[in-house]
């Protein structure tokens, strides 16, 4: 019995990487790639749909409010929804940067860690007074 092996070992865990995968890691190259498609098509194409319900839900909410004192809920109903619409685009946002950055400083984190792990291994040894 081998206890080191997945059943039907393909070289790799099963899951996003894909059948046959050897490991879940990218290169920098990978990421880099990764942020610039974030910060050149993700971002501007989100911010465009969220903006596009800007105009459209504005002459709706117009459309259905009070002419004579008395407007249709769907007035108010579309004003929360947009609201909504706005935070969630902003999160979506918000997110999208954040891993763009982290995508950016991921390689610099694990260099410096590395720096790190190894200063403080190589503190002090016994034999160092020898």
């Amino acid at each position: 019995m081998r206890l080191n092996q997945y059943p039907a070992d393909t070289g790799g865990p099963p899951g996003p990487a894909g059948a046959g995968s050897r490991d879940l890691a990218s290169s920098p190259a990978q990421k880099k790639a990764a942020a610039k498609a974030i910060q050149d098509s993700l971002e501007p194409d989100t911010r465009k749909a969220g903006d596009l319900a800007d105009d459209e839900t504005g002459a709706a909410v117009k459309a259905f409010a009070a002419k004579d004192g008395d407007g249709w809920v769907t007035s108010t109903a579309l004003k929360k929804a947009h609201k909504t619409w706005g935070e969630q685009v902003q999160a979506l946002m918000n997110r999208l940067g954040s891993e763009k950055e982290a995508l950016r400083s991921t390689s610099i984190l694990l260099q410096n860690t590395d720096f790190g792990v190894g200063l403080g291994i190589r503190k002090s040894s016994i034999l160092d007074g020898y």
